[in-house]
């Protein structure tokens, strides 16, 4: 396995930080990778599935989105729609690599982005969802459930992974604009949804009711033991893994033109 730390422009003006981890042999498929709310490509999870990825051969793309990790720009100012927009920026980076984003694999609010990002992303051909809410209105009432001072108009911080976050109205404003169902009900892409009866941040309910609205070919990976961040258990990375894998070699996407 080879990994480059790279940097790419955002679509709104900031140097967006990645790694893109290879496989020895040579690949034309990529899983461009998108991570939870305040979350980051370091998470352990996120580099435990990227390299069970590449021993199969496929090459991923994880990177932060603006104002988060190593990536340029000021969190607070940013919502779902710039998420949106960067994840468009890093597919068109992956594009001029000659490595196509046939996958794209979101968690939880990372998960949302990637169902409603990928009609505009040609190339994708897989999406997979890993605890991800089934709408933006339900994340937004739990981020609201959390902080009640939004309500207001007012700022808010919250303290996630031992750091601490400014959040501000916009966001729920933001949230209150995209309209998830629409998008799940109209993907044309084949899916995968991840979910955990154990999950107690995301319920499963929430991937029950992504499958349900989605039309074929779909497919539903439930992982009976793992937590929201899918850190208790190394081996339900690897399944989910496996299952993406199994998807590349059934499909011959491995050997996908650019």
């Amino acid at each position: 396995m080879r990994t480059e730390r790279v940097r790419f422009p955002g679509a709104h003006g900031h140097q967006l930080a990645g790694r893109l981890e290879l496989p020895s042999g040579a690949t034309r498929v990529a899983v461009l990778m998108a991570h939870c709310f305040t979350c980051s490509k370091d998470l352990r999870a996120a580099g435990w599935i990227s390299r069970h990825l590449v021993a199969e051969g496929i090459a991923t793309l994880r990177f932060d989105f603006a104002g988060i990790g190593d990536s340029e720009g000021d969190f607070e100012s940013t919502n779902f729609s710039t998420n949106l927009d960067d994840l468009a920026a890093a597919a068109a980076w992956l594009r001029q690599e000659g490595l196509p984003a046939r996958i794209l694999l979101g968690h939880s609010l990372g998960g949302a982005a990637v169902l409603a990002a990928a009609p505009k992303l040609p190339e994708s051909r897989l999406v997979v969802t890993v605890a991800a809410p089934s709408t933006t209105s339900r994340f937004r009432a739990k981020l609201l459930e959390r902080l009640p001072a939004l309500q207001t108009g007012d700022t808010a911080e919250i303290l996630l992974g031992g750091h601490r976050f400014r959040i501000t109205s916009q966001l729920l404003d933001d949230l209150s604009e995209h309209r998830l169902e629409q998008a799940v009900t109209a993907l044309d892409r084949e899916l995968l949804v991840v979910h955990s009866p154990r999950d107690e941040t995301v319920p499963f309910a929430e991937g029950e009711r992504i499958f349900a609205a989605a039309r074929p070919p779909k497919s539903f990976l439930c992982l009976p033991r793992a937590d929201h961040l899918l850190l208790a258990d190394p081996g339900d990375a690897r399944q989910v893994a496996a299952w993406i894998a199994a998807w590349v070699t059934r499909r011959g996407e491995e050997k996908a033109p650019a």
